[in-house]
């Protein structure tokens, strides 16, 4: 989508701090961490959202952005202390980048309720 931030930031249009990159999935530094390690976790392929990530292909997809998200976090140290995985969708959810990410938050406790 030739609009979307993170489309172009797959595609290697817009530089990112890459932690990790697959076929299917991408991991970046955020430019505004919320936590210590605070990387963006998408999928290669636009979706707008989780809720557009439904049947067979949206449920492959979620899988592997997760089992991808996991693997970054073991890879950058977090699993030891742990770490939360948050995907925002629509407006009210509080989604500001209208494509699917999951954002992989670690390196200090983090409280509950989140916000």
């Amino acid at each position: 989508m030739a609009d979307c931030i993170f489309c172009r930031i797959a595609s290697g249009e817009i530089p990112a701090s890459v932690v990790k990159r697959s076929v299917d999935a991408l991991a970046f530094h955020d430019l505004t961490p919320q936590a210590p390690t605070h990387l963006i976790v998408i999928p290669t392929k636009h979706y707008a959202a989780a809720r557009d990530a439904r049947g067979p292909e949206g449920e492959a997809v979620l899988g592997k952005l997760l089992v991808f998200a996991t693997e970054v976090a073991t890879q950058v140290g977090l699993d030891a202390g742990g770490y939360r995985l948050v995907t925002n969708t629509g407006p009210d959810g509080g989604q500001s980048v209208f494509h699917l990410h999951l954002h992989l938050l670690g390196g200090r406790k983090l409280g509950w309720p989140p916000g």
